[in-house]
């Protein structure tokens, strides 16, 4: 362990980068993830959970310091952080890392916007706490080992110590001050995982942004002279403390055997995965982004179906089996009773079975999917009950680098077509194309902007380094 806390040198990296340190690859990634970001809040301005937080800031009011995206409302900084992470999380079509932990960096780009908008800082400087967002956010992802998730934690746990480096970075924290903001907000926002558990509701999408909202009040605390706990990672009764596998005495791992969501195994924690050589890479380059507006442990399985019955030209209707070879993690939480049957957009976004079925019944999924006449679709239903799933040890192994994905399609008259990929549309490593990009922002927002509009938009955020925060978020109001 270093002689510094770890707190202390996530702040001094956070402090210390500037936008003049970010090669040119890392601010064109930045940019794309953010029309990637805003286009999911477009799409997501009708959805019942949007309009219902927004109703309640409304009439709460308050100081006109910062815009909700695509609305125009002015409230509170602290107030818009919540509503504009709803927007880009709601429809769970932003993008995704999943190493140890899942998450979802791009929940963490408004601590940046509300407070950039609130002291009127550049947007030079908000790509630089975006950047920081993905860094913290993504390390964060291969610090316990193995993951919160798999302890029965939301990774909203993991998401508490990043996002007041953000807005504490937009703000200009010193260092001292910074390290306060992460002990305030890492001191109170632990996670646990039943909004991603069972029968899912909005709290799934809601989790994160409070704890993204959280980390914008803590970052002005510490503003204020608030003090936080320093050692709030590795101290006594600490996060690793306090979810073992760490002796807080001597500071150091302590690997212990425990039961977790699947099986024993020895729960530790990589600090070097944490802090170690910040600044030589980014890791924003390493996230992905999502082709389907699905849980991303589903997008393997929905393109091997997809390519299965549009391949072969299959009616649903001749469909006898659908198989379905995932690894144990994915099977555990795609394959819960509860899916089968799901009673709303959330649980059905979640679950392997209606995200099969939607695809094999329309050959496609999008938004639409998830509406609720769509979730009473006899087809569907026809469907559902068809497809099975088993865990397979071997594709296990090959998780986190991969995510395979087997699917066997055996019609009425004993024919079987079989699929087989390892990682999804909008992997790192099979990246979306601008067109996709642009495909995916227009299907999302075109319901509210004009083809002219999608342009402006569009033209707005690959050019957003020339403009201040204020202005950017003036030119993503709905007109």
């Amino acid at each position: 362990m270093s002689e510094k806390s770890i707190a202390r040198q996530m702040a001094e990296f956070a402090v210390g980068l500037k936008y003049e340190d970010l090669p040119q690859e890392v601010i064109d990634t930045v940019k794309r993830f953010l029309y990637d970001s805003i286009g999911c809040a477009y799409g997501s301005m009708g959805t019942h959970d949007v309009k219902s937080m927004l109703e309640i800031y409304q009439e709460m009011g308050g100081k006109a310091e910062s815009k909700v995206i695509g609305f125009g409302d002015e409230l509170p900084a602290v107030s818009t952080a919540l509503i504009n992470s709803l927007m880009i999380r709601a429809l769970d079509f932003n993008d995704i890392y999943w190493k140890d932990d899942p998450s979802h960096p791009s929940d963490l780009i408004p601590a940046a916007l509300s407070v950039a908008e609130k002291v009127n800082a550049s947007m030079k400087d908000v790509i630089v706490a975006i950047v920081l967002a993905y860094e913290f956010e993504m390390r964060l992802c291969l610090f316990a080992k193995p993951g919160v998730r798999e302890r029965k934690w939301h990774h909203a746990t993991l998401t508490q110590f990043a996002s007041p480096i953000v807005a504490g970075k937009i703000l200009g924290l010193t260092v001292d001050e910074m390290v306060n903001a992460i002990g305030i907000n890492g001191a109170h926002n632990h996670t646990i995982g039943c909004p991603t558990a069972g029968k899912l509701t909005m709290m799934k999408n809601t989790v994160d942004p409070m704890a993204v909202q959280s980390g914008v009040f803590a970052a002005l605390l510490a503003q204020k002279g608030y003090t936080g706990t320093e050692k709030v990672f590795e101290g006594k009764e600490g996060f690793m403390d306090a979810f073992i596998g760490w002796d807080a005495k001597k500071e150091q791992p302590k690997p212990t055997d425990m039961e977790g969501r699947d099986g024993i195994s020895s729960w530790s924690w990589d600090v070097d995965a944490l802090v170690g050589r910040l600044g030589e890479s980014f890791k924003i380059m390493e996230c992905g982004m999502k082709a389907f507006p699905t849980e991303a442990l589903t997008h393997t399985h929905i393109s091997c179906a997809l390519n299965a019955v549009n391949k072969n030209n299959l009616n649903y209707k001749d469909i006898k089996e659908v198989k379905v070879t995932a690894f144990a993690q994915a099977y555990d939480i795609l394959f819960d009773p509860s899916k089968y049957r799901p009673e709303s957009r959330e649980t059905a976004d979640h679950s392997l079975p209606y995200c099969l079925a939607a695809a094999i019944v329309d050959h496609k999924i999008t938004t639409q999917s998830f509406s609720k006449e769509k979730l009473k679709d006899p087809a569907i239903f026809e469907v559902i009950d068809n497809i099975k799933g088993e865990p397979s040890l071997e594709f296990e192994k090959m998780f986190p680098a991969k995510q395979p994905s087997k699917v066997v399609v055996t019609t009425n008259d004993g024919q079987t077509f079989e699929e087989y990929l390892e990682y999804p549309k909008g992997d790192p490593r099979e990246p979306m194309t601008m067109e996709d990009l642009e495909n995916k922002f227009n299907s999302l927002a075109e319901s509210v902007l004009s083809a002219d509009r999608l342009k402006e938009v569009k033209e707005l955020i690959f050019n957003c380094e020339t403009v201040s925060a204020k202005e950017f978020m003036s030119g993503l109001v709905v007109k």
